[in-house]
Formats: structure tokens, sequence, C-alpha cells
């Protein structure tokens, strides 16, 4: 077994930047500026918007990648592959190109009436397509760790797809499926680079952030930046401990 003192040195690496934040955040004068109130309800008000889309897109994808032995399913792979692996800040020149007011699909939107730039739709749009891939690959994972028995089981007894999918295969992958939503949240709550371009309005936390450090130098991020930590990291670390624990219970039972 590895000692845990050779763990040390990437364990130091890691919680530095943290603890430095702690030490440095001028707790006596803690308080927000001016508009980042309304960051924070711009990025929690629009993420609640997008993470339900982000879910419903994405389970029927995850779940065909995860069955499907269809001669086109390397190539599904690879067009959900190629978005989470493009830097968000060509992501959002792509999104700029295709959906902005004189993109290929922006001018059909605009005889339309409808406008994707920088308004909440486009805001949604690149947090979508932020997290997106990222969920999709998660919950792959997760559906494939459903033994395929248990709904062979179901289509035996009668039960409907409908059935088998509503009561075996999504209990069963529900901790996976927590741990990509997990995922999406930090996803697209942090997203920064697809958000800037794309829609630099309305701005969520990391926009304002960015603009604060370029305005007021690094000293008055600190408060906001607590915000987004708090906002972000509570119900990724809830998942990561539940699957945690129940990796230890196997082993337990195993035992």
């Amino acid at each position: 077994m590895i000692s845990l003192w050779l763990a040390i040195p990437a364990l130091a690496l890691l919680a530095i930047p943290f603890i430095t934040l702690v030490s440095v955040t001028p707790w006596r004068g803690f308080h927000l500026a001016y508009g980042d109130w309304h960051s924070v309800s711009i990025s929690l008000g629009l993420s609640a918007v997008s993470i339900p889309i982000i879910v419903v897109l994405g389970i029927p994808l995850a779940l065909w990648m995860s069955r499907s032995q269809s001669r086109w399913r390397p190539w599904v792979e690879v067009a959900v592959m190629v978005p989470l692996l493009t830097p968000p800040l060509a992501m959002g020149i792509l999104l700029v190109s295709a959906f902005g007011p004189y993109g290929t699909v922006g001018e059909d939107l605009s005889r339309l009436g409808i406008s994707l730039t920088n308004n909440a739709g486009a805001f949604v749009l690149a947090q979508v397509y932020g997290a997106l891939p990222y969920f999709v690959m998660s919950a792959r994972a997760a559906f494939e760790g459903v033994p395929a028995d248990v709904e062979e089981a179901g289509k035996t007894l009668g039960a409907s797809r409908w059935q088998i999918l509503t009561r075996l295969t999504l209990p069963i992958a529900s901790r996976g499926l927590a741990t990509g939503l997990a995922i999406a949240w930090v996803r697209v709550i942090g997203e920064f680079g697809i958000v800037m371009v794309f829609c630099y309005f309305p701005q969520g936390i990391p926009v304002k952030l960015f603009i604060n450090l370029q305005n007021d130098g690094v000293d008055s991020v600190y408060s906001l930046l607590w915000i987004l930590l708090i906002t972000t990291l509570p119900f990724p670390l809830w998942c990561f401990s539940r699957m945690g624990n129940r990796k230890k219970g196997n082993m337990t039972l195993a035992e």
C-alpha cells in the first residue's frame, strides 16, 4: 500500500490556493461590490433553467449511447466529445458564428423575431453547451453500470419500457446521474469563456469577477469569489461523498 506521506506533496499543492484565500480575505470589510448581487441572481436564476434542459436532453442521448449497437454510435460519441474537448473561448466564437445576428442559424432565427445575443436565452444556451457533454458522458457511464439482467428480468415480468426505465434503470443509475449533474452544475455556474464571448450581458458571477478584477484589482474580488465557491461546491462535494460512502459500503458487504 502506498504511504500517505507520498500523497502529501500533491495534497499540499492543491490546498495552498484555498488556504491562501482564507488568509487574504478582508473579513472585517467583507462586502459585495455594486452589481455583485445581481450577478449572483443571474447565475442562479438562469442555471435553474439550463440544468433541467441539460437533464432532459442528456438522459435520452446517454441512454442510447450506453445501449445501442448501431454503427453510428462511434460517430455520435465523437459528436459529444468534440464540444467537450473544444476550448471554451473557441466554443464561444463558434456559437457567435452559428447563433449570432449574422450567423448561419442566427439569421433564420432573426426572421422569426428570436435573438440569441447578449440576453438570457444566449446565456442559457452558452451554459448548455458548456455542461451538456460532461453530463452525457457521466450519465452514459452510470447507465452502463446498470446490470443488463435486471432490465431483462423486468421485461420477463411484463414491465413496459417506460416502467423499466423509471422503476429500474434510473433508480439504479441515480448516484452516477447525480455525479454527472454535480459536474454539470459546476460547469454551468462557473462557465466563463463561452459566456464571455457569446453573451457578455447579462453578467453572471464569473464575468462580474473578471470585471471587478480589471477595474479594482484582486483585493476587490474575494467577497464575490467566496459566493461563487459557496454556490458551486457544496452539491458536488455531497454527491462525491455519497459515492465514496457507497463504495465503502459495498466493500464492507463483500468482506
